[in-house]
């Protein structure tokens, strides 16, 4: 990181949800990297804690909280300790997601599996976003979801990952344009990166990281503290200011159908 860039996010508190691994956990070591205080909100503190003492131990300032993103009480939480750890809230990331299950047709798709999605990423959108309006209006503050290519191209054996996903920039959309003349900025990050949860999708469909490297111009999966999280701390920071109801695919070039 080179020093000019150091201070994008100084002064700044962001709450990353889902952020004890993967995408998440690189998008807050990256905010963390570039001067913020990071709230880590994982459902298993055995997975957030190693994020907060890494950053700790690189220099931020971060501190970890059980957050289960469909309880709209432990979101609140969340928010809660942002404004009375750090003194108020400048952005909430939205990550965390249920685990997406097999590839299998619509009909064939657990209702639990369903029932998990929603919950994470819909109406956990909903909390996140109520939960944090009114920290981001004083601020003038962001929301960022992240959302996939998936719920804009679609999927023909993900059929419940893409209807969320696409809910979600739905509602990214909608934000823009009720929040903006609060001065808050909603936008979303569509990203592939080599995580747990991309790793047990592999397993599950062993030819999926053939066809994914082999569609992507770039020739290769991101990383998601280097690829993924400079985008993230980018939508945060006023490089960014006059940018909002859009999606960034972050994904090496896979998907270019804007």
């Amino acid at each position: 990181m080179s020093a000019p860039a150091a201070g994008l996010l100084a002064g700044r508190t962001v709450v990353v949800t889902g952020a004890g691994g993967g995408v998440g956990a690189g998008i807050a070591e990256a905010c963390a990297a570039h001067g913020a205080s990071v709230v880590i909100a994982a459902r298993r503190v055995e997975t957030g804690e190693p994020v907060a003492e890494r950053i700790a131990a690189a220099g931020g300032r971060a501190v970890c909280i059980r957050c289960d993103v469909a309880v709209r009480d432990d979101v609140d939480a969340a928010v809660d300790l942002a404004v009375s750890r750090f003194g108020g809230l400048d952005a909430m990331v939205h990550n965390a997601l249920a685990p997406v299950g097999s590839p299998v047709q619509i009909q064939d798709v657990p209702d639990d599996t369903w029932e998990a999605m929603k919950a994470t990423a819909v109406r956990a959108s909903f909390h996140c976003a109520q939960a944090s309006f009114p920290h981001l209006r004083e601020r003038e503050g962001t929301l960022l979801l992240i959302s996939s290519a998936t719920g804009v191209e679609a999927s023909p054996f993900l059929p419940a990952y893409g209807v969320v996903k696409a809910v979600q920039r739905g509602l990214a959309k909608s934000l823009a344009r009720e929040w903006g003349p609060f001065g808050i900025r909603v936008n979303c990050i569509g990203p592939v990166a080599m995580t747990p949860a991309m790793e047990r999708v592999y397993t599950l469909n062993p030819v999926l990281e053939e066809r994914l490297t082999g569609r992507t111009p770039l020739g290769r999966i991101g990383d998601p503290a280097t690829d993924i999280g400079p985008v993230a701390v980018f939508l945060i920071s006023d490089l960014s200011r006059y940018m909002t109801g859009q999606t960034l695919m972050v994904d090496g070039g896979g998907f270019m159908g804007f």
